[in-house]
């Protein structure tokens, strides 16, 4: 299972690293620098139009040190079928060109590390638990988590937040 690469004990987000969609192994390290939006996905939940919101968000940003991670999870049943049913279906139906994981657990004794880790960081309504899909974390360019957004928080709304972050750009 995906876990902290230290074994002292994982400290930031860039301890830890993820299987991709496409079965690749993926150190959190390599968006050192990058402010980074992590949020567990679904296929057939009814915050799933989310997906263009948050692709619209990688458009806009990500060119400026900002990226979109997709965690999908059938945690909550509703992204049933397998990594490439979901791939397909964000990628198809939603031109999803952020990276995407393999799908994970978010709660309970099988959920992935980089999950267990960021809701200790920052607890939610329901305590450390995700409550449901299109839960968002925003991690900074040194791997802490700054903020956690509730499932209903659509991108655009996080915006603002992002261009803060990220700080003033030239204008074009």
């Amino acid at each position: 299972m995906e876990q902290a690469a230290g074994t002292s004990g994982p400290t930031t987000f860039h301890d830890f690293w993820a299987t991709t969609i496409d079965g690749e192994r993926r150190e959190m390290s390599e968006y050192r620098g990058r402010l980074v939006l992590v949020v567990n996905t679904a296929t057939q939940c009814a915050f799933t139009p989310q997906l263009k919101g948050l692709q619209s968000l990688q458009d806009e940003f990500s060119e400026h040190g900002f990226t979109v991670l997709g965690f999908p999870s059938d945690q909550f049943h509703q992204d049933p079928g397998s990594d490439e049913d979901t791939k397909d279906a964000c990628t198809s139906t939603y031109d999803v060109t952020f990276p995407l994981f393999s799908k994970i657990d978010v709660n309970g004794p099988g959920a992935h590390p980089l999950w267990r880790w960021m809701r200790e960081q920052k607890a939610g309504v329901m305590g450390g638990r995700i409550a449901w899909n299109f839960t968002k974390f925003l991690v900074d360019g040194d791997g802490n988590v700054q903020r956690r957004y509730a499932p209903p928080v659509p991108p655009v709304r996080i915006a603002s937040r992002i261009r803060t972050e990220l700080g003033p750009r030239d204008a074009h």
